[in-house]
């Protein structure tokens, strides 16, 4: 069954005196146990016992009979200190970890209350904000979908951790207190051990139940035990190596294929959902065993490349199925493998393809359903690569400034699967004709190019302290600059199919850039004071050029959605340097201008695109053209919320009118999966920050998808794709 996680309730009513005074006790209870068993203070002991009946003369059955009672007797009483040291390990730890959650989920709602978001006692959070009446005239903060929903994150976080912490100091004792009439001097000896040692337990359990065969037969209640096991252990190095091993490669890719694939085909219903969370939990259990550098995991993962090319038939007596590349690539969506194996793994995979005689769709041809929930497509490996480097920002950085030689050719990995010569890759297309995995791709280029996950939702911006970390800030923006010059119009874009998304989360990601880049035109950048106000230096940013920059971002603007997101971050940007360019008001014009110019560019190029698609249906044009005519409404609503003054043409911003004015914020905080509340009283750190997305996440335990940046108290009537902005 299940564990329940602890509500807020609970871990707030936790009565940690309680545990504390059952430390003291088996503190106590040590000492006096240690005492009997090894002795001190001149008390006859344990140790002393032993001691005599082995010197003692005994004769007939006593020298071996009651020797061997007394002995025995003796070491049960180093056993029964030994294991209460166990039991007050546990405790203490428990104790310990208690403290830190309780005082982690008080912080964690305090700093949440501040920003008007109310935890209730189930854990959920909800916005809390006071009527208009009773607000008054006050400036009352109300918190916005991506806030609720980086707050349920956090709290939902620390309460998780708080139930690993009762689960595995619950077994632990039930494990040491399991036989009343014997002692153990194996327990552990912290609540870590006692981790470690479940995980090693319930490995061994599940390598011999898979060793039995007829997985596939598992009943649906022994398929969500061992789902339950996985999602328990799958960050738990102890479970996951021994599992991985006690497997060993081949044996880890024929329990996924037959699982997942047995003779009769995929399976269907509610068991195709349970299919589908135990193929993510593998996965993420298989990324952290590939972080194990033991002698062990480094034969298992040298093995599983080795065994890439190998078949795994459905049918034991039809040799025909999907080959050790395609069913570990379906292991691998989830989950951050480790560089180096992936590294290895990636160069395997494109020299075996680059080498195939046959194009990719050839190659990857078998349709063996491994990837739940199904889709009848062909098991493409480099899809699974993908979305494995698109949770590895290290490694997928690496990948695509990194090369693969097959047959003797050296070609670059940007240019075999990014590129459009006649040596880029010809991706396997679906039953419509149209190339898949570009999605795939543009998840790995996210990563690498923003230095996060694609799908984390609470994101650690990349700091940018040391010389290292400038590098590989330079890195990003450097790959950021192949992205831009390559998808330079919307025929580019259209060619990669589901690849729009990625590529406008990577415009917000690097907003800063782009804006830069932008404000050289005719080459006046070095003039116009440019690089002080967008502090270039400072924040190490890139320059694409200008006419690069334009195409690309008219490029993605040709896309409602991808319009929506950059739209965004742009508003979320323009804002905030201008406020950042403090009492200059000269160079707040300058950057207000520059802000309406960027956001008439994209604009344009929306309009220019409804125009194109609806060219004989005018009502629809209209209509679309309606619905994209309110960004200067929310221009002017911003406006107005900003106390802006005079200078201003038509519906476009101008410059604030000074002061404290400028140093209006705009509403929210850290949006869900990448973007970032930027402060207007400070230059950006890096752009990388202002990122909006309107995809859901596919992370450990995440909450629902998030929407882009909101400007507060703007168009309400804006309602744009699945990306809404208020």
């Amino acid at each position: 069954m299940a564990t329940e996680t602890l509500t807020a309730r609970e871990l707030t009513d936790l009565r940690l005196g309680t545990l504390h005074t059952a430390v003291s006790d088996w503190k106590t209870m040590v000492g006096r146990l240690e005492q009997l068993a090894t002795g001190g203070n001149g008390e006859v002991s344990a140790t002393d016992l032993e001691k005599k009946a082995n010197a003692a003369n005994w004769k007939g059955v006593n020298a071996t009979v009651s020797r061997e009672f007394v002995t025995k007797t003796a070491a049960q009483f180093a056993d029964a200190a030994d294991e209460a040291k166990s039991v007050l390990a546990v405790l203490r730890d428990a104790h310990a970890a208690f403290t830190k959650h309780k005082e982690d989920l008080r912080t964690a709602t305090d700093e949440l209350a501040k920003s008007n978001i109310y935890v209730n006692g189930n854990g959920k959070v909800a916005a809390s904000v006071p009527s208009g009446q009773a607000a008054g005239d006050a400036d009352i903060h109300k918190p916005t979908d991506g806030e609720l929903d980086a707050a349920q994150s956090r709290i939902t976080r620390i309460l998780w951790e708080a139930t690993e912490t009762d689960r595995i100091a619950a077994r632990a004792l039930r494990q040491l207190a399991r036989n009343k009439y014997d002692f153990t001097d194996q327990g552990p000896d912290s609540l870590k051990d006692a981790d470690r040692d479940q995980g090693k337990a319930d490995a061994e359990h599940w390598r011999k139940e898979i060793a039995k065969g007829d997985v596939s037969e598992w009943s649906e209640e022994k398929l969500a035990r061992f789902n339950e096991t996985l999602e328990n252990q799958r960050d738990n190095p102890g479970f996951t190596e021994a599992f991985a091993t006690g497997l060993g490669a081949d044996g880890t890719l024929q329990f996924w294929r037959d699982l997942a694939a047995p003779p009769g085909g995929a399976v269907e219903g509610d068991r195709a959902k349970l299919m589908g969370h135990v193929q993510d939990n593998l996965s993420m259990a298989l990324a952290n065993a590939s972080h194990s550098d033991s002698p062990a995991m480094e034969t298992w993962k040298k093995d599983v490349i080795a065994s890439g090319t190998k078949v795994f038939p459905v049918d034991p007596a039809m040799p025909m199925g999907p080959n050790g590349f395609q069913v570990m690539s379906s292991l691998m969506g989830k989950g951050k493998f480790d560089d180096d194996f992936l590294h290895d793994y990636g160069d395997a995979v494109l020299k075996y393809e680059r080498e195939y005689p046959g194009d990719p769709g050839v190659a990857w041809r078998d349709t063996t359903d491994l990837t739940y929930p199904p889709t009848g497509n062909a098991n493409d490996p480099v899809d699974g690569l993908m979305e494995a480097l698109g949770h590895n920002p290290e490694a997928s950085l690496e990948f695509f400034n990194d090369s693969t030689t097959a047959d003797g050719k050296k070609l670059d990995n940007w240019d075999y699967l990014v590129g459009h010569d006649n040596d880029a890759r010809k991706w396997p297309e679906g039953d419509d004709g149209k190339p898949l995995g570009y999605d795939n791709l543009g998840h790995a280029l996210e990563s690498a190019t923003l230095g996060y996950a694609y799908d984390d939702q609470n994101p650690h911006i990349p700091p940018m302290k040391t010389e290292a970390q400038i590098e590989a800030r330079e890195e990003r923006t450097a790959l950021m600059e192949r992205v831009v010059n390559n998808y330079s119009s919307a025929d580019v874009i259209e060619k990669q199919p589901g690849i729009s998304d990625s590529l406008a989360n990577m415009a917000s990601g690097h907003i800063d850039s782009l804006n830069y880049s932008a404000a050289d035109f005719g080459g006046s950048g070095e003039v116009n004071g440019r690089d002080a106000r967008f502090g270039a230096d400072k924040n190490h940013l890139a320059d694409f050029g200008s006419t690069g920059t334009t195409n690309f971002l008219r490029a993605l603007a040709s896309d409602e959605d991808s319009y929506n997101t950059v739209s965004a971050a742009q508003q979320a940007y323009g804002t905030s340097v201008m406020a950042a360019q403090g009492d200059d008001e000269g160079d707040v014009k300058r950057v207000a201008m520059h802000s309406i110019m960027m956001h008439g560019m994209l604009d344009q190029a929306r309009f220019e695109s409804i125009g194109e698609q609806f060219a004989d249906e005018k009502e629809a044009a209209n209509r679309e053209l309606e619905k994209q005519g309110a960004w200067p409404r929310l221009r002017r609503r911003c406006r107005d919320r900003y106390h802006c003054g005079g200078g201003f043409r038509g519906d476009h911003p101008g410059p604030c009118g000074g002061g404290d004015r400028r140093t209006a914020r705009l509403r929210g905080g850290r949006r869900g999966r990448g973007d970032s509340y930027v402060e207007p009283d400070t230059r950006l750190a890096s752009g990388e920050r202002v990122r909006q997305h309107g995809r859901g996440t596919q992370g450990n335990r995440q909450g629902p998808g998030h929407r882009p940046a909101q400007c507060h108290d703007a168009a309400p009537e804006l309602r744009t794709g699945s990306r809404n902005v208020r």
